[in-house]
């Protein structure tokens, strides 16, 4: 066989693979019915944790089903059966839910630990292929993961199934997430280092110059004071205040440009003369995203922050609010 026919062949091989396991999946959606929205609402009036535990490669599946649950607002966390027999149990409490995954439902570990699960008082949800099975038969509600053949040539390697487990589980936390009214802002909290995270939680009053390295002047300064106290701070800009320390105006580098352009004279001219009336401005509490939003929206450098008396207590430059990778 020529390089090309074999890359053909194994395009091909790997096109088949996809397609049956496509269809396992279709075909378990085809199946779906009143018991999957009874193990949602099960798992969404749990009052303790969703435990999920599986042995092997559907073992591997639990893990990812139980970090993605963690993930979207549910208590949820792996226990590996073997540990369980040998005194892991006791993370599991009377008010728990557990998740079991088996494939022919007569995995031996998940079995010996099933009396003791009952005795405690957990609800118990069955992802198997065998509704006859002894995890089938033990538990409070089965969902069907039953698949025609896994995707191995030989039907040994755990393939197709474990894909029906994964996708399973994928429905059952998405769909606890809308039970539970899960929003993206939830979903922030739990990503904090995430760019949504960063979006939705991160205020102006994490990243703002205050204190001292706020550029302020008053408005009968001169544009000479004006224009050292701008330089000094480095910002290319200046607040403008008043009598009370409320912002009036700012000046920026921009503004210092058009009045040299202008060719008259105006270094004794005061800060109220030369500022930019109203501007944009902040609080602490505005998202960062927003924030960038506002500067890229009006095409602007920087934002004065203020508190509700309208006094300037920060400044956001665009440079940190990209450094944060918004």
């Amino acid at each position: 066989m020529s390089a090309t026919s074999q890359n053909l062949h194994i395009t091909e091989t790997g096109k088949s693979i996809l397609i049956q396991e496509a269809r396992a999946i279709q075909m378990m959606a085809e199946r779906l019915d009143s018991r999957f929205s009874g193990a949602v609402e099960l798992l969404a009036s749990c009052s303790g944790k969703i435990i999920i535990s599986g042995m092997g490669k559907s073992g591997i599946i639990g893990q990812k089903i139980a970090a993605t649950m963690a993930s979207t607002g549910s208590t949820a966390l792996f226990l590996h059966p073997a540990d369980a027999a040998h005194g892991d149990l006791g993370i599991v409490s009377r008010g728990d839910a557990v998740i079991c995954l088996s494939k022919s439902g007569t995995t031996d570990e998940l079995n010996f630990i099933l009396p003791a699960l009952k005795e405690i008082g957990v609800s118990i949800i069955a992802m198997t292929g065998n509704p006859r099975s002894f995890l089938a038969q033990n538990a409070d509600i089965m969902l069907d993961t039953g698949i025609e053949k896994e995707a191995c040539p030989y039907d040994l390697a755990p393939t197709t199934s474990t894909t029906a487990m994964l996708a399973m589980g994928d429905a059952l936390a998405i769909a606890l997430m809308q039970r539970k009214n899960f929003t993206q802002r939830d979903f922030a909290l739990t990503h904090p280092k995430g760019s949504l995270g960063r979006r939705l939680t991160v205020k102006v009053s994490s990243v703002m110059a205050k204190e001292s390295a706020v550029p302020v002047v008053h408005e009968k300064a001169s544009v000479t004071e004006l224009i050292l106290e701008m330089t000094s701070k480095r910002y290319g800009v200046s607040a403008v205040v008043n009598e009370d320390g409320r912002l009036t105006g700012i000046f920026t580098d921009g503004d210092l440009r058009r009045l040299v352009q202008n060719g008259t004279e105006f270094l004794s001219r005061t800060a109220g003369s030369v500022m930019t009336p109203n501007p944009k401005t902040v609080t602490t509490t505005t998202l960062a995203k927003e924030c960038l939003d506002i500067l890229e929206t009006y095409r602007i450098t920087q934002l004065m922050v203020c508190d509700r008396e309208h006094r300037p207590v920060g400044l956001v430059h665009i440079h940190d609010l990209i450094t944060l990778g918004l």
